[in-house]
Formats: structure tokens, sequence, C-alpha cells
């Protein structure tokens, strides 16, 4: 028996699936997850010392890679002075200044312990400052396990959430309008259609948990508008954009500001950590100047704001930006390219270090056009490239991500790999 599977034959008698989070649990494709002793760079060495190029980079934060030695040096050097203080630190205020300085929307910000913390706290804060209760959110858009926020769609255009797992009361995914991405009408009509008023439109300005889906042109413009219009915030979840398509994620991308942001990843990096932030007036209504409660006890970790900092001033001096599109333009182009000559109907939506794979003859759009994609296909492709050392997101609704790590060799071995795999279809 494999190490692997030893390990996860353990890990299941005494963590449920075995798995600490449900996608590592390979159920959408199938077979026995790895377990990984150690990363480093683009690459993964799993306990059974199999080498895997890695496109998963611990689901967005690896943006550097792995064990990067500046990121590795801050930690040592902020391990040296404690791992928690319990008071106010240096290195928050620090985090703070650069969050305030890179991000448009960022005028006042709060540290947390993680992205779906950072995004319950603005749905929370939003309520507050406007009074109102409904939250609209976009089918296929996930931002972390909140209660409210954890819904799927109804039937009709405009529908109030359904629960989307056990142990949410249906009082709960009523106060979430639950509508499809790309849409500007559906938008307008559930704000013309709202009796009681809407806080806050919630929004992955790109949604990167259901594969990655791109906004139709003046779509973000359209949100902006509509909640100025309504006097309502726009809330943008950045946890996986933010840093990684710019310095100042898809809001300096695109020139749309939101009220808040929601950011995670990337800002600790690879330590547990997030953050929330947005104008001034509306972030002072937290406590202990205003009526909304927040608190956290390891919120502004020096372990994590110095993993974090690190990470950023690294971007700040590098700008890897460009790079980074041409090596996902270089990977996106040649899976279409490879896909095509096997007659594979395929869709591969990129932008900057992110891509998607959906095998679907027509553009994805929305949730409802990466359900009807082929996820045998992608369960195929998924175990060939992992029996030959490269590594894609177990599931089809997820999106890969490329670090400064990787190399033109690692593209072509990655192309090399597809090439074999589609030829086998």
């Amino acid at each position: 028996m494999n190490q692997s599977q030893e390990l996860f034959d353990r890990a299941k008698k005494i963590i449920p699936g075995g798995v600490n989070s449900p996608v590592r649990a390979f159920r959408s494709v199938g077979g026995t997850p790895f377990f990984t002793k150690q990363a480093k760079g683009a690459r993964l060495t799993t306990a059974d010392d199999n080498e895997l190029i890695d496109y998963v980079c611990t689901w967005g934060p690896a943006i550097h890679g792995h064990d990067h030695p500046l990121v590795r040096e801050a930690i040592a050097s902020a391990l040296t002075r404690g791992t928690s203080f319990g008071t106010p630190g240096p290195d928050e205020v620090e985090m703070a200044e650069i969050l305030v300085k890179i991000v448009p929307s960022v005028e006042k910000v709060r540290m947390c312990n993680s992205g779906t913390e950072a995004t319950m706290s603005t749905i929370r804060l939003a309520r507050g400052f406007t009074g109102k209760s409904k939250i609209i959110k976009f089918a296929g858009c996930y931002h972390g396990h909140v209660d409210s926020l954890l819904v799927k769609a109804g039937s009709g255009a405009l529908t109030f959430g359904n629960p989307d797992s056990a142990g949410i009361p249906e009082s709960f995914a009523k106060e979430t309008i639950v509508l499809p991405y790309n849409n500007l009408s559906a938008v307008e009509n559930a704000f013309m259609q709202s009796e009681e008023g809407i806080a806050a439109i919630i929004v992955e300005p790109y949604p990167a948990n259901c594969g990655l889906i791109l906004p139709d042109d003046g779509y973000l413009e359209g949100l902006r508008k509509i909640c100025d219009h309504n006097q309502a915030l726009l809330i943008f979840d950045e946890v996986m954009t933010g840093f990684r398509l710019a310095l100042g994620g898809v809001q300096e991308k695109t020139g749309v500001t939101p009220d808040l942001t929601a950011m995670g990843k990337i800002i600790g990096g690879g330590l547990p950590v997030g953050a929330f932030g947005g104008k001034g007036e509306v972030m002072d209504f937290l406590a202990p100047l205003g009526p909304v409660y927040q608190a956290g006890t390891l919120s502004g970790n020096p372990l994590a704001m110095a993993a974090g900092i690190a990470s950023l001033k690294l971007l700040q001096e590098s700008m890897p930006y460009d790079r980074l599109e041409n090596l996902g333009k270089q990977l996106a182009l040649g899976v279409q390219e490879i896909a095509h000559e096997n007659s594979i109907p395929i869709q591969v939506p990129q932008v900057g270090s992110m891509y998607g794979i959906f095998f679907n003859e027509n553009p994805v759009r929305n949730f409802e056009d990466a359900l009807i994609s082929d996820a045998e296909h992608f369960k195929k492709l998924f175990q060939h490239c992992l029996s030959n050392g490269v590594y894609l997101p177990p599931s089809p609704f997820e999106t890969n991500f490329i670090s400064t790590a990787h190399l033109d060799k690692d593209i072509s071995m990655t192309l090399d790999t597809f090439k074999n795999a589609f030829a086998n279809f």
C-alpha cells in the first residue's frame, strides 16, 4: 500500500471524509487523494515521493510559488518575537498601510482570519450601515461557508435562495436573493421587486469557484450604477483575485470601485488570513466606533502579518503581472489548440495567472453554462495529468493558478501532458 492510501485510511477513521476541506477528497474526479509532504517552487512532492507541477497553488495564495525564501525568512524572524500577542502589533499597522495604499476601494481595513470571515463581516457591516436586510449574490459565486451566502438558486429570474447545506435554516437563506451572473436585467428587476430594500450586492468580480467566468463588457460597471441608484453597497469578494490579477485586484484592472472589499489568501503569504476594507464612513460603523460587532482572537496574527507583508512587498518590487499574463495566455491558447486538433469542444477562459477548463461547445457566461460542461472529460483529463506529473484542481468547477515560480518548461511539459491526454479521449 502506498503512503497516501495509508494516510487516507487512517484519516477517514478520525476526520470526516478523511479531509479537512471537502474538495480535497477527490469525489468529483475519483480515486484516492494524495498527501503532500513538501512543497517548493512550482512543485509538490507527495508522501510517495512523486513530484507534481502544481496548478492549485494552495487554491491561490502561492503567487510566488511554495516556500519562497523571503517569505520564509519573514516568518522565521517573526517567530523569534512570539506567535500571538493578544494586543495590537506593529505589523498590523504596516499591513493596513500597504492595503490602503494599493487597493483602490480601501480607506480603512480590518484584519481577520479567513476569506469566509471577511465576506461574513462585509455582509454584516453592509446590513448595519444601510439598515436593510436583503443581499444579492450570484449563482456559482462562492463566498465561504457563511449561512446566508451558502445558498443555491431556486426557479425563476428572481428567487430567494434555498439552503445549499444541511444546518442552514430556510429563514437565513430567505435573506439572500440568488441571480444569474452576467444578467443586469435580473439585478434591476430584483431591486424593483424588493419591498424591504436590498443592503448590498456581493460578487466575485471574476467568478472563480465554478471554473473561471469572465464578466461581459460593462457588467461590473452596471452593478456599480445599480447600487448607486438604489443606495445599496457593492461588495467585491477579491479573496482569489486580489493582488493576483493586478496589484490592486480586479478593481484596479477594471476601474470599477466597490464600497467594500473582502480579501485573503495572498495577504497571508500562505498562512491563515483574511481582511475586509472600504470607505471610511462605512468601516467606522464597526465596533468599537460603531454598532456593528466584529472580533477575532488571532486577527492580525504576527506570523501571518509578517508573511503577508513580505509577499506584498515582493509583488510591489517585482511587478510580475505581465509575465504571468504571458504564461497564462501561452497555456490557455495551447490547450485550446490541442483540443481543437482532436475535435474536443473546449473553453479555456483566462485572465492573468488564472484559467479555467470547460469541456463545452459554447463560452461559459454563468453557472448554468458551467453545469452543462462535460464533467467526465474533465475527470479523464485530471487522472491522466495526475498520473503524469501535473496536478490540476480536483474538480471541474475550480480555477487553475500559475505562480511566478512556474517556468516556460513547466508550461511546455504541461501542454505535452494535455496533448497525450486528449489523444486518448
